[in-house]
């Protein structure tokens, strides 16, 4: 690896770094010169401005993806790269029983044959500027939650009308950091028209599925391909037309075909969101709780959707997306509390306050303000009220059509009323849900969550109707739900409201909506103290630290991690830090035991004369969710890779980050272009992609 040298004092400086000196998910605009200094020594090769300032500062080439994940710009022609899993529902919705592209892939021959797509975009941050000193104020601290959220969006409203003044296509967001002791104004331009270029099959895509999910080693070829179109005249943002062209970007990711090896320099960059690094002892405690809730209630919604799925093909496609979504942070939860209780992190986390609260009698910082006794008797007081309305959460919200109408019905969406009548009249949306997997899932879960409740006062009114009128059989009374209810029907009008009412599916709706309410109120009690206990600990920590850069939470804004090639050691053994093609054959081979495993016969032939072909790798790269799809790069701006997991062994990195265990999984770039080459015959793209 190549040594940049840099001087005694910037050695001095790095001295203080915490020990795990690859943690962290850095702000560009302001990363800090010792955190720089110290990518130079693992190896970065290239001046501070490619990261941010220059014309073709890497930073240009990397982008948000449709809100929920990250990729990168790989060509002339605005090709981009992010994970499968990331383009897994623009693959399910263009796929059919006749043209089913989850189960045998997709290529796009031609610029006419890529699929456009709804509700989808990438986002390139322009600018970032830290703004707090324009937030906060004395008035500001002293306002609650709602009228600070109030003021937020004021200002964030009048500094986006001052960008678009200047240029209508850009747009600004303004966000918390450090816990709000800090706000910063990042302003972005969105590209709406994103279209589908390549995607292989799912059997590739999703390779070992659950059974490897936050699993090493990994095969998995975790990648898809899309294309950013523009407005013909301007090369700038448009809504979807025919006219539409290619986007010229000022600046693309190189693909680099060199290599790596153990011990080299990783840098990703991406879109992380959501850590809680900050997060108090009482705050983990919580997030435990509220895991295994998690866990439990989504155990049994997917053992119904898996039933379904594997006994009609229809419903797989419906549902592939919707089961691998729940099962993924299913399985997260599992770990992360499997990680928490392994290392001891609440009681590692108590320690550290202990010596905040030494640190605090000795200087007076906050002495009047911080209260970690406090603190900690709120949380014991929320987590009751906290873990009943997550088991409410996973059980009503985004599970089953019918509650997903029914809570629309009462929140001001739906219906709509026609004089005195009510009408009820839903976008028929069959193509996502199947009736007999939503109505079991629907009957499973109410049947689970009365199972599970523990407080009479978060049992819905609705359960009485089921004990009166259903003899207490939660899958007799979701049944009547989907057969009877208006919710389901289409275009049913009611002639008052009274009849409206009457329904029952309207009245489990109403009843969810006041339940959802009497949460809020008793979260309310705690949540704003709460919430200012936990800035205040955040501001300490920092003020108690100061001779040490500190990074702020993932909020889903552009960051950057940087580490080193390298595997780690579990029970002794080494992990090994790469995984080639004979690997993957091996697992292959398992397919008629281990469903995970099956791929197309001509896959199986493809990876056995790939020679060790490398296929997946480790670096020390801090990710999390949202850096799925986010570009790996070398010391010299190169992709090498995409990130698409994290590994099991150190799930609770959301609230901690291990430096001996924490890794991250990518796809090698090899792996992408052999697919694309050798399966797809994607020649057209692999032109694009290396054209200088």
């Amino acid at each position: 690896m190549k040594r940049i040298f840099v001087s005694l004092t910037s050695l001095l400086t790095l001295v203080s770094l915490p020990a795990s000196a690859d943690e962290g998910m850095w702000t560009l605009y302001d990363l800090p010169q010792a955190v720089y200094e110290r990518m130079q020594l693992e190896g970065y090769q290239l001046p501070y401005d490619k990261l941010y300032k220059a014309d073709d500062a890497i930073m240009k080439a990397v982008v948000n993806f449709s809100g929920y994940c990250s990729g990168v710009v790989v060509s002339p022609d605005g090709l981009v790269f992010t994970n499968h899993h990331c383009g897994f529902e623009s693959i399910r919705s263009h796929s059919t029983v006749e043209h089913d592209y989850m189960l045998n892939g997709f290529i796009a021959k031609s610029f006419e044959e890529e699929l456009p797509n709804k509700n989808m975009f990438v986002s390139f941050m322009v600018e970032q500027k830290d703004i707090t000193d324009q937030v906060v104020t004395d008035r500001f601290r002293q306002m609650d939650s709602h009228d600070q959220a109030v003021f937020l969006d004021s200002l964030e409203n009048a500094l986006s009308k001052e960008v678009k003044e200047k240029d209508k296509t850009l747009r600004l967001e303004l966000k918390p950091f450090y816990e709000g002791n800090r706000y910063y104004a990042t302003t972005y331009r969105d590209f709406t028209d994103l279209r589908l270029v390549f995607a292989i099959p799912k059997s590739m895509g999703k390779f070992g599925g659950e059974t490897d999910n936050w699993m090493w080693p990994r095969q998995t070829c975790d990648f898809s391909v899309f294309r950013i179109y523009a407005d013909p005249e301007t090369n700038g943002p448009a809504e979807y037309s025919e006219r539409n062209v290619p986007y010229h970007p000022a600046y693309w990711a190189k693909v680099s075909t060199d290599g790596y090896k153990e011990g080299d320099f990783s840098m990703t960059m991406g879109y992380p969101g959501s850590t809680s690094r900050y997060l108090s002892s009482g705050g983990i405690q919580e997030r435990y709780e509220r895991n295994a809730v998690r866990a439990q209630v989504r155990g049994v919604k997917q053992e119904v959707m898996k039933r379904h799925m594997d006994a009609a093909e229809a419903v797989r496609i419906k549902y592939d997306s919707k089961y691998a979504s729940s099962s993924n942070y299913w399985k997260n939860s599992l770990g992360m509390n499997k990680c928490i209780d392994s290392i001891g992190l609440i009681g590692q986390k108590q320690q550290f306050e202990q010596q905040l609260r030494q640190w605090q009698q000795t200087s007076g910082y906050l002495k009047e303000q911080l209260n970690l006794d406090r603190l900690a008797e709120l949380y014991r007081n929320r987590i009751a009220v906290s873990k009943a309305m997550m088991l409410w959460q996973e059980t009503f919200i985004g599970t089953d059509e019918l509650s997903t109408r029914a809570l629309r019905t009462h929140n001001g969406a739906q219906p709509v009323g026609h004089g005195k009548r009510q009408h009820i009249n839903f976008k028929n949306n069959s193509e996502t849900w199947d009736y007999d997997t939503d109505r079991e899932i629907l009957g499973t879960l109410l049947k689970n969550y009365r199972e599970k409740v523990t407080d009479q006062r978060w049992l819905p009114d609705f359960y009485q109707t089921i004990d009166k009128k259903f003899g207490g059989d939660c899958q007799a009374y979701a049944d009547y739900l989907y057969k009877k209810s208006a919710l389901i029907k289409k275009g049913r009008v009611y002639p008052n409201k009274k009849t409206f009412l009457k329904d029952l599916g309207v009245q489990y709706g109403l009843d969810l909506n006041m339940l959802l309410h009497s949460f809020r109120d008793a979260l309310d009690d705690y949540s704003d103290s709460i919430s200012e206990q936990e800035r205040l600990l955040c501001d300490a920590k920092l003020q108690m630290e100061m001779d040490q850069p500190h990074y702020s939470d993932a909020n889903f804004t552009l960051r950057l991690s940087y580490g080193q090639v390298k595997e780690y050691r579990l029970g002794g053994r080494p992990s090994g830090w790469q995984t080639q093609a004979p690997s993957m054959v091996e697992k292959m081979k398992k397919g008629d035991a281990i469903e995970d495993y099956k791929v197309e016969p001509e896959m199986i032939d493809l990876l056995s004369q790939a020679g060790r072909m490398p296929l997946c790798f480790l670096t020390t790269n801090d990710i999390t969710g949202g850096n799925s799809g986010s570009p790996m790069f070398d010391g010299k701006n190169r992709l090498i890779g995409l990130a698409f997991d994290g590994n099991w062994d150190s799930l609770s990195s959301d609230i901690f980050f291990d430096s001996q265990l924490a890794r991250c999984i990518g796809v090698d770039i090899r792996y992408v272009l052999f697919m694309m080459d050798k399966w797809g015959h994607a020649d057209r793209l692999l032109e694009e992609i290396v054209k200088p």
